[in-house]
C-alpha cells in the first residue's frame, strides 16, 4: 500500500494558522511539517520553496475573504438589505482559519513591512468596499451616506477585537445588534 501524501490544502491551511498566530516569520517548513505530523519532504512535492507557499497562502486568503464571502452572501434570496443582513451574520460567525479576524489582522501587520502584501491587501480591501457599496446603494441615495456606512461596517469588522470599552446598561452583543440595525435602516 502506498504512502498517503498530505494534501496541498493542508499545508496552506497550516501555514495560514501559523501566520495568524505568529506572523510570516512563523511560517517555516519544519514547523508546519511537525504540526501536520509529517516529514518536510512532502512540502517540496507541492511548493518550490517557502515563498511559493506564502504566495499560495495569500491567494487562498484573498479568494476566501472576497469572492468566497460574496458567493455565500449572493446564494441566498432577497434584496440588498437581506444580503447585507446575511453578510453581517456570516462575518460575525466567521472564525475559521481563512475568514477569522485574527488572520486578517496578521495580514495587515505583514503588509506594514512588505509592499507586495500591502498591494494585495489594498486590492482585497477595495473589493470588499466595492461589494459593500453595491449593497448599500440600494438603501441610500446619498453617495456620502453610502461611503460612511461602508467605512463604518468595514472598520467595525477590523477594529471590534481591539475595542474593550464597556457599554453601560448594555452588552457588547446588544450594541453590535443596534449598530447592525442602524446600518441597515
Amino acid at each position: 500500500m502506498g504512502v498517503t501524501r498530505t494534501p496541498r490544502a493542508r499545508w496552506i491551511e497550516e501555514g495560514l494558522r501559523a501566520l495568524a498566530t505568529g506572523g510570516p516569520g512563523a511560517v517555516r517548513v519544519e514547523v508546519l511539517a511537525q504540526a501536520l505530523g509529517v516529514s518536510k519532504g512532502g512540502f517540496y512535492g507541492y511548493f518550490r520553496n517557502r515563498e511559493a507557499l506564502l504566495t499560495e497562502m495569500l491567494d487562498a486568503w484573498e479568494r476566501e475573504v472576497t469572492e468566497g464571502v460574496i458567493e455565500q452572501v449572493e446564494r441566498g434570496a432577497g434584496d440588498e438589505r437581506a444580503r447585507l443582513d446575511r453578510l453581517f451574520t456570516l462575518v460575525a460567525e466567521s472564525d475559521g482559519v481563512l475568514t477569522g479576524t485574527t488572520l486578517d489582522l496578521a495580514v495587515r501587520d505583514w503588509a506594514r513591512r512588505d509592499e507586495a502584501v500591502a498591494e494585495r491587501l489594498r486590492r482585497v480591501d477595495n473589493r470588499r468596499m466595492d461589494y459593500l457599496r453595491s449593497l448599500f446603494r440600494a438603501l441610500c441615495e446619498d453617495e456620502g451616506d453610502v461611503e460612511a456606512r461602508c467605512l463604518l461596517t468595514f472598520a467595525l469588522r477590523i477594529g471590534n477585537p481591539f475595542i474593550v470599552a464597556d457599554h453601560p446598561g448594555r452588552t457588547r452583543a446588544e450594541v453590535l445588534e443596534q449598530t447592525r440595525n442602524w446600518l441597515l435602516r
